[in-house]
C-alpha cells in the first residue's frame, strides 16, 4: 500500500505549508539585501559629508542620487516583501475553507502579487517554480513572463523630476544647508567619477567602488 495505493499528490495543507515556507525564506533574503543597501548608505553618507566640507560640489551631487536610488530601492523591497505577505495571508485564508469547499480555489490577488515578485532578479527563479506549482494546483492560471520593465507609473521626465528634487532634499539634509540645489539631472545614469573636479585619486577609486557595491545591491 505504501508503493502503490498512496496519493503521491499533496494535500491543500501541505502543499500551503511548503509554499509559506519558501514565501519566508525569500522575505529573509529581501531583509538581508536592505541590511546590505543601508550598510552602503552609510558609507555613502560619511562620504557627502566629507566632500561637502571640501566644497566639492560634484561628489556630492553623484552621491546624493545614489542615496535617492538606493532609498528608492528600498522602498521597491518593502513593497515585494508586502505583496509576499499578500500571498501567504491569502493562502492561509484559503486553506482556513478548505474543508468547506473541499480544495484551494483561484485567486486573482494572488496572481497578480506573483507576477510582480517574479520581476525581481534575486526572487525570479523561486517565484517561477512557484507560480508553476500553483498553476498545477489550480491556484493561479499559467503566467506569461512580461519583458515591460516596472516604470512606477512615471514617464522619464516625471522620473526626472522627481529625483532632482530628491537629490536637493538630500543635499540640503546631509550637509546642513552648505549647499543648495543641485544641478539640472539630465540622464538617469550617473556621471562617470572622472568628471568630478576632485584632486583626490583615491577618493575618486573609494567613490567609484561604491557606486559599484551600491548598483549590484539594487540590481
Amino acid at each position: 500500500m505504501g508503493l502503490f495505493g498512496k496519493d503521491p499528490k499533496k494535500s491543500p495543507r501541505e502543499q500551503v505549508r511548503e509554499w509559506n515556507s519558501k514565501l519566508r525564506k525569500q522575505s529573509m533574503l529581501l531583509d538581508r539585501q536592505i541590511r546590505s543597501i543601508q550598510r552602503e548608505e552609510q558609507k555613502v553618507k560619511l562620504s557627502l559629508k566629507q566632500a561637502a566640507k571640501k566644497g566639492d560640489r560634484d561628489v556630492c551631487v553623484i552621491l546624493a542620487k545614489e542615496l535617492v536610488n538606493s532609498r528608492r530601492a528600498i522602498n521597491r523591497i518593502h513593497t515585494s516583501k508586502a505583496q509576499i505577505n499578500s500571498v501567504q495571508l491569502n493562502m492561509n485564508h484559503q486553506l482556513a475553507t478548505v474543508r468547506v469547499s473541499g480544495a484551494l480555489e483561484k485567486s486573482s490577488e494572488v496572481m497578480k502579487c506573483m507576477n510582480n515578485l517574479m520581476k525581481i532578479a534575486d526572487l525570479s527563479q523561486t517565484m517561477r517554480e512557484l507560480s508553476q506549482e500553483m498553476t498545477k494546483a489550480g491556484i493561479i492560471e499559467e503566467m506569461l513572463e512580461e519583458t515591460v520593465d516596472d516604470a512606477l507609473d512615471m514617464n522619464e521626465e516625471e522620473m526626472e523630476e522627481e529625483v532632482q528634487k530628491e537629490v536637493d532634499k538630500v543635499l540640503h539634509e546631509l550637509t546642513q544647508g552648505q549647499l543648495g540645489n543641485a544641478p539640472e539631472v539630465v540622464s538617469d545614469t550617473l556621471p562617470q567619477v572622472k568628471e568630478s573636479k576632485t584632486s583626490d585619486a583615491a577618493e575618486e577609486e573609494d567613490l567609484s567602488e561604491m557606486q559599484k557595491r551600491l548598483e549590484a545591491l539594487r540590481s
